[in-house]
């Protein structure tokens, strides 16, 4: 049976598998997604601020919470803090909005978005006449000042980061108190961010995949879920090509956090620990690899930010 948590350099065993709840969709169909998800054996959450759906979700985990089918402890909820919240009050007060509207007294994980201020206050996407966004000077090292102050203040369990290049994670890691454990970014057999993984793994920080099924939608028309190459894979092992896709990751020690709101999408994502892919079948997934040409989401908004995290190699 395949491990089904990774250890977090804080001693924390977190689920290797989550539920994504970007863009998922209407409320009444997230909240039923979350609750079929914990009957299903879901554990782990990934929500932000960004998504405008943290209601929901734990709306959902508080009425499986008073049925008694989970106790607060068993579940792993992830949030993140978005690019106008940099400021360390605003961090903090962003941070607050997220716990009051998931109905919690802390988060499991806590993630710094993006690297890339935009200005301070409550708007998400700041916009000058021009309909250009407009960006602020604040070091993301002051926001991550501003969460060590909130674990040490009981409201988060664990911090991270999200879409942070090399050099921006040896740059926390020069300034930190307490360590990143997770780093959260796109990967997929055709961004497999080996060098990335690497690197995360030698400084003690777990990768987490979103996106790891890259399904064709507005980020890009090109997905692996219809390359001949997973198809062929999939087939061998008598398993769907998301279940191939999902297990390429966690056979790597990287978490993956697909999303649907589909029952039996649920229950096949789920239903990845039986099998182990074989060296010639992962070497065959990672040569699928196109480097940038791979990477969906680019955020052509703040390319010319100072913080813009993918100029960088990896």
């Amino acid at each position: 049976m395949a491990s089904t948590t990774v250890k977090f350099n804080n001693g924390v065993e977190f689920p290797i598998l989550g539920l994504g709840t970007y863009h998922a969709e209407g409320a009444g169909e997230l909240n039923q997604a979350v609750k079929n998800a914990i009957d299903v054996g879901y554990r782990h959450f990934d929500c932000a601020y960004f998504y405008k759906n943290e209601k929901e979700v734990g709306d959902a985990i508080r009425q499986k919470i008073d049925e008694g089918v989970v106790k607060r402890e068993d579940v792993f909820i992830t949030s993140k803090l978005w690019n106008n919240f940099h400021r360390k009050d605003l961090a903090k007060a962003a941070l607050e909005k997220s716990l009051a509207d998931l109905g919690v007294d802390y988060v499991d994980l806590f993630l710094i978005h993006w690297p890339c201020a935009v200005k301070d206050g409550w708007d998400t996407m700041p916009l000058d006449n021009n309909g250009k966004l407009i960006y602020s000077d604040v070091d993301f090292i002051e926001t991550w000042k501003a969460l060590e102050e909130c674990v040490k203040a009981g409201k988060i369990k664990s911090i991270g980061l999200s879409n942070f290049n090399k050099e921006q994670i040896l740059k926390i890691l020069d300034n930190a108190e307490i360590r990143p454990v997770n780093n959260q970014v796109e990967c997929h057999p055709y961004l497999n961010q080996s060098k990335l993984l690497e690197f995360c793994k030698s400084k003690g920080i777990v990768l987490t995949a979103y996106r790891p099924l890259s399904p064709p939608d507005a980020f890009s028309k090109v997905s692996p879920l219809y390359d001949p190459v997973v198809e062929k894979i999939a087939q061998k092992y008598n398993k769907t090509v998301g279940q191939i896709l999902i297990r390429f990751q966690t056979q790597r020690g990287v978490i993956a956090i697909p999303k649907t709101v589909t029952k039996k999408r649920l229950v096949e994502n789920f239903d990845v620990f039986d099998f182990t892919l074989d060296n010639e079948d992962m070497n065959a997934l990672l040569n699928l690899d196109r480097g940038s040409e791979g990477r969906c989401v680019v955020v052509p908004d703040a390319y010319d930010h100072k913080d813009y995290p993918f100029h960088a190699e990896y």
